[in-house]
């Protein structure tokens, strides 16, 4: 796709309309509820953000072919793709995780012992390995290209093919926690909670994979043309 599917004319109660998955991105851009019937050109300016970013952002979010073309990548600068990234890394530890886990000892304390046990070994053990594929973004991906923006080349030959390289779809991991609670959780568990868990379950593992969508389309490009820049 060469055009964007979303413009900036377009009203921002209509974008969420076309798909409440993006009133997990909003937030990540400093925007609430509220606008009334604003445009999304008319919110995005009030915020100071780059219209064009939000719009790649929501792109992604809501088709899944959607590629952005090399030139839109020009509109917005690294630093403000890693401020959104760094909104999202937080969102995800300090909201979604945690509101998960207690869900998840809410419904261990509903269940046999060793049940309960597998359960939050299971999602203790993923939370670590986010915390771990976050922490490395934060600490040596983003300070790079932090560096590249300034002008200032890595004297440890660092490159973001390393990172396009190891990139793991932290998502997956999920699934092995989702056939627990629809294969093998004894039905003495309340089907309630158990559903409630599945379904924010199967929402963050597709929030997930949206926010690898945007590091793979837009973070991954972008990073290339100021290497190619630096050489």
């Amino acid at each position: 796709m060469k055009h964007l599917l979303f413009s900036e004319r377009m009203k921002m109660a209509d974008l969420i309309h076309a798909n409440y998955r993006l009133l997990f991105v909003l937030p990540r851009f400093g925007i609430q509820l509220g606008f009334g019937d604003k445009s999304i050109g008319e919110v995005c300016l009030m915020h100071g953000i780059s219209t064009r970013l939000f719009l790649l952002v929501c792109n992604i979010y809501t088709f899944d072919d959607f590629l952005p073309d090399a030139s839109e990548l020009h509109s917005f600068t690294a630093e403000d793709l890693t401020d959104y990234l760094h909104n999202s890394h937080a969102d995800y530890t300090r909201e979604q995780i945690p509101e998960i886990r207690r869900q998840v000892l809410a419904l261990i304390g509903c269940c046999e012992a060793k049940n309960g046990r597998i359960l939050e070994r299971f999602f203790d053990d993923y939370n670590r390995e986010v915390t771990r594929h976050f922490n490395y973004e934060e600490t040596v991906v983003f300070p790079y290209i932090h560096n590249l923006s300034e002008g200032e080349k890595s004297d440890e030959g660092y490159s973001i093919g390393q990172f396009e390289k190891n990139h793991s779809n932290i998502e997956e991991k999920l699934g092995d926690l989702k056939n627990i609670l629809i294969k093998y959780l004894p039905d003495m568990c309340p089907g309630s909670a158990r559903n409630k868990l599945l379904l924010d379950l199967y929402l963050l593992e597709d929030d997930l994979n949206k926010h690898s969508l945007i590091e793979d389309r837009i973070l991954v490009p972008l990073v290339e043309q100021l290497e190619e820049r630096m050489r």
